[in-house]
């Protein structure tokens, strides 16, 4: 495929708010573990990364999980922003990503229920519904609503320090069964008062985080959404409830909204939902896609399972979405936007990782490629070839046996007064 048939993915992108992105294609969200473990502080490390993917290529970089406080962290080594104490990093992994004229968005999230004991000893959630994954998570206490409250100024606080360190906007996740898509869910919220008891109620807490967040970056600044098309759970949050919160995010004047499915329980995100009419197609949640462009004008973001320049140039021309989302291929090619672009890639190298255990396969695949991320952290290229038990093995001691709360538990700061808008 030679540039001249890439150029719809190759056209700049302007959103509502006239923030223009260089072209469709965007690095999609990935934990990159590579923070200070006890402080939640960006590293070096995790500057060289995104040095090497401001080289990439893509239009857009979407930054992995950024939680909102110390205690809404969902795996060890996330970076946390609460106030502005880490703003000089914040400023030098801004810079570096957006050198060579890519943006940079900042995910901003809250594990709610949906982080292990190794990593809380307090989970929250709307209820106190468990998760059904086994010992390795507790059941969440419900939050209070001045909880509730608070935790929507963490995400305005978490977005105006974004802006003040110079990312180019903020996405907020409100999908894969964290906090936010808690709160959407009928099965995770059983709530009866103003946060949930029916859909309208349910999405309250999205739609006061949008608000909070605009109230403090101003118009200009991008707000994008990750949102589920559905959680893939009988008695869930579907298609149909999915499409009402879109139709609301666009009269809050959201500027993109990014389309996934699926949680921890249901992992649609992995693999997609499996039918063979997406597997043919390879993008995972094009038929809900198709759904919402017939009902909003909002830019889409797709991402999902993507891997030739032939598919994703169709999905931009026929006008189903207006961006397409890469993951981890760019663990492993991390230029793979730019070759695809200009036609010295049609698509992404296919590597197996799997050691054919099914129960640990899904488990290495996101190991490896956070060992490939590590690797380019520390200004190393990828490799293929590592040892894959050794990945696996290594992966587990650390995620389930070291816990950074038996050193440190620092208490986020109070919001008692609201921060100065910029």
């Amino acid at each position: 495929m030679t540039q001249a048939t890439t150029m719809h993915l190759a056209s700049p992108l302007t959103l509502p708010n006239g923030t223009v992105l260089r072209n469709r294609i965007a690095k999609a969200a990935m934990s990159e573990v590579l923070a200070g473990t006890h402080d939640g502080t960006p590293t070096e490390a995790l500057v060289n990364l995104y040095r090497r993917w401001a080289k990439s290529g893509a239009g857009l970089l979407l930054t992995g999980n950024v939680m909102v406080s110390h205690d809404a962290r969902g795996e060890l080594a996330q970076v946390v922003v609460e106030d502005e104490r880490h703003l000089d990093m914040l400023r030098t992994w801004a810079s570096a990503a957006q050198s060579e004229g890519a943006a940079l968005f900042m995910q901003i999230n809250h594990s709610g229920r949906q982080a292990p004991r190794s990593v809380t000893r307090d989970p929250v959630a709307p209820s106190a519904v468990a998760m059904k994954l086994g010992p390795f998570f507790k059941t969440p206490r419900a939050l209070e609503d001045g909880e509730i409250r608070a935790i929507i100024r963490r995400f305005a606080v978490t977005a105006r320090v974004a802006k003040l360190a110079g990312f180019a906007g903020v996405q907020i996740h409100a999908a894969h069964g964290y906090l936010v898509s808690q709160f959407l869910s009928p099965l995770s919220n059983m709530r009866d008062d103003e946060w949930g008891g029916d859909p309208e109620r349910r999405m309250r807490f999205l739609l006061e985080i949008v608000r909070a967040i605009r109230a403090e970056v101003g118009p200009s600044f991008p707000i994008a959404v990750k949102l589920n098309s559905a959680d893939f759970q009988r008695g869930g949050f579907g298609e149909e409830e999915s499409m009402n919160v879109v139709r609301a995010l666009e009269k809050e004047g959201i500027d993109l909204l990014e389309i996934s499915g699926g949680n921890y329980e249901s992992p649609a995100m992995m693999h997609g939902k499996k039918k063979a009419s997406t597997k043919a197609r390879e993008a995972f949640f094009l038929e809900y896609a198709e759904k919402v462009r017939a009902l909003t004008k909002l830019p889409l973001l797709l991402t999902g399972g993507m891997r030739t320049a032939a598919t994703m140039e169709k999905v931009i021309a026929s006008g189903a979405v207006d961006m397409v989302g890469i993951g981890r291929p760019l663990t492993l090619e991390p230029d793979l936007p730019a070759r695809l672009l200009d036609g010295r890639a049609t698509a992404a190298r296919e590597v197996d990782v799997r050691i054919g255990v099914s129960m640990l396969d899904a488990l290495l695949q996101t190991m490896f490629s956070q060992e490939q991320l590590a690797r380019m952290g520390r200004g190393l290229d990828p490799d293929l070839g590592i040892s894959r038990l050794r990945v696996l093995f290594f992966g587990i001691i650390h995620g389930y046996f070291y816990n950074p709360f038996r050193t440190m538990r620092r208490p986020a700061p109070a919001l008692s007064a609201p921060s100065e808008s910029t």
